[in-house]
C-alpha cells in the first residue's frame, strides 16, 4: 500500500514538475484575447461622406460598387441610405465575388434578375464579366467603391476595385473610395511580394500576402504605381477616429460578415496564412462552421501533428487535435474536400494576436504536415504558385526562417508613400 502511494506521489510531483506540451497550451489559450486599449470611435468613409461630404455626390448619377458590409454606423445598407437622399440617382450597383448580400460560396458564379427588394439594377462582377462595360456605365457620374476589406492579397475584392477604376479610367469617370479600416491592423506586413507573372483573379498586384494598408491607401497605390492601364480621377473619403495598430474588435463597428467563410475576427486574423492550404489536398476547413482555424484529412494522425507543431513554438499560436467531418453548407461550401469523410487535423488558438504570424503559420503548417505525411499529401503547384505570388512556394517549404519569405523591407518603403493613417 505504501508503494502504491508512493507511486501515485511521484506521479503527481513528475506532472507537476515536467507538464506536458497540451497541460501547457491548454492553460494559454483559456483566455481570448481581449482589446488591450479602450475602444475607439471610428466613422467610416461612408458615414463621412453622408454627414459631411455629400456635395461630392449631388447631382450625380452614380454606381455603388458594394456588398452586404457596404452598411453605416446604425447598420443601414448603403444602398439604402443613397436610395432616401434627394438630389441623387442611384442608377446601377456592382456586386463582388459572393455577390450583394454575402449569399454565394467562394467561386460561385453569381447574377442577379428580379430582387425581393425595390433596387436600382444589379450586376455581379463575379459571373460573365468581372470588369464594368461602358454599357453598364452609361450615363455613370461617378462610381463609388465601399466594400470592407479583409487585408489579405487573394481576396478578390481587392482585385474588383482594380478593374472598376481601371474601366473608370477608359471612360473617364471618377471613383471615390469610401474607405474603411483594415481589421488586421494596418502595421502589419508579411509574406512574399507578387511577381506579376503570376497575375490573377487572386493575386492582381505586386504587394505581400498581408500587406497592411486600407482600400484607400491601397487604391491609391495602384493608381501611384501603374499597375492598372488606364487611371481615372481618384479620391478617398477617409475613416475618422482609426489608427494603424487597432484590430477591428477595438472599434465601434460592427463585424459583418466579409465573406460566407470568415465569421469572425479570429478567422481573418489566420486567414492569410492558412488560405495557402487550398493548394493542397488537406481539408481548410471549409463545410465546417470554423473555417480555416482548422484543418485536416483522413490520413492525418492529429495528435502527432499538434505536437509536431506545438515543439515548433511558433509565436502566439497553440495547436491542438481535432476531428471534424466537412458537409456541403448551402452559401459556405459546395463539395468540400473530404465531404463526409470523417477528418483528423488540428484547431489553431491564437494566444497573443499581437505575435501572431500568419503566413509563418500557414506555411509552417504545410511544410510540417509534408516531413510527416509525404506520401499521402499532394499540392496544386499551379494554385499554390498563384496564391504564394510566385514559383519560390517551394524554397519558402524549405526555408521557412528566411526573412525574404516572411517580410519584404522594399514593400515597406514603398507603402509609406501612400499612408493616410
Amino acid at each position: 500500500m505504501r508503494i502504491f502511494f508512493f507511486s501515485l506521489f511521484l506521479s503527481f510531483l513528475f506532472t507537476q514538475e515536467h507538464p506536458s506540451t497540451h497541460q501547457t497550451q491548454s492553460e494559454k489559450y483559456k483566455g481570448k484575447p481581449v482589446p488591450s486599449v479602450d475602444i475607439a470611435e471610428v466613422r467610416t468613409g461612408l458615414d463621412v461622406l453622408l454627414s459631411d461630404s455629400l456635395h461630392i455626390i449631388q447631382g450625380k448619377s452614380i454606381a455603388l460598387v458594394t456588398n452586404q458590409t457596404g452598411i453605416d454606423q446604425n447598420g443601414t445598407p448603403n444602398y439604402e441610405r443613397l436610395m432616401n437622399l434627394d438630389n441623387i440617382n442611384l442608377k446601377v450597383i456592382f456586386s463582388p465575388e459572393h455577390g450583394l448580400f454575402g449569399e454565394a460560396a467562394a467561386g460561385e458564379k453569381v447574377s442577379y434578375g428580379v430582387h425581393e427588394i425595390e433596387l436600382p439594377t444589379v450586376i455581379s462582377l463575379y459571373g460573365k464579366n468581372r470588369k464594368p462595360t461602358s454599357e453598364m456605365l452609361k450615363d455613370v457620374d461617378i462610381i463609388l467603391y465601399d466594400i470592407q476589406d479583409i487585408g489579405a492579397r487573394f481576396y478578390t475584392y481587392i482585385t474588383t476595385c482594380g478593374l472598376v477604376m481601371e474601366a473608370a479610367g477608359e471612360l473617364g469617370i471618377p471613383v471615390v473610395i469610401l474607405d474603411r479600416p483594415n481589421p488586421i491592423r494596418g502595421d502589419r506586413i508579411e509574406g512574399p511580394i507578387l511577381n506579376k507573372e503570376y497575375q490573377s483573379f487572386v493575386g492582381y498586384y505586386p504587394i505581400p500576402i498581408q500587406y497592411g494598408l486600407t482600400i484607400g491607401e491601397l487604391a491609391q497605390m495602384i493608381i501611384g504605381e501603374n499597375w492598372i492601364d488606364s487611371k481615372p480621377t481618384l479620391s478617398v473619403v477617409q475613416v475618422e477616429g482609426w489608427t494603424r495598430q487597432l484590430w477591428f474588435d477595438e472599434t465601434t463597428l460592427p463585424w459583418v460578415l466579409p465573406s460566407p467563410n470568415i465569421p469572425d475576427l479570429e478567422t481573418a486574423i489566420v486567414y492569410p496564412g492558412m488560405c495557402l492550404i487550398e493548394a493542397t489536398n488537406v481539408s481548410e476547413g471549409r463545410g465546417t462552421l470554423h473555417p480555416f482555424q482548422q484543418f485536416g484529412a483522413p490520413w492525418i494522425d492529429a495528435k502527432i501533428l499538434s505536437q509536431a507543431l506545438n515543439k515548433k513554438r511558433l509565436p502566439g499560436v497553440v495547436f491542438s487535435p481535432i476531428s471534424f467531418t466537412p458537409t456541403t453548407i448551402p452559401g459556405m461550401a459546395n463539395n468540400p474536400k473530404y465531404e463526409n469523410e470523417l477528418c483528423h487535423g488540428i484547431e489553431i488558438h491564437i494566444t497573443d494576436r499581437n505575435q501572431y504570424q500568419s503566413i509563418l503559420v500557414g506555411i509552417s503548417i504545410i511544410s510540417t504536415i509534408d516531413e510527416l505525411y509525404p506520401e499521402d499529401i499532394t499540392f496544386n503547384e499551379k494554385w499554390f504558385a498563384k496564391l504564394w505570388g510566385s514559383d519560390s512556394w517551394k524554397d519558402a517549404l524549405q526555408n521557412i526562417d528566411s526573412e525574404t519569405i516572411l517580410y519584404d523591407t522594399n514593400f515597406d518603403e514603398l507603402r509609406n508613400k501612400y499612408i493616410l493613417y
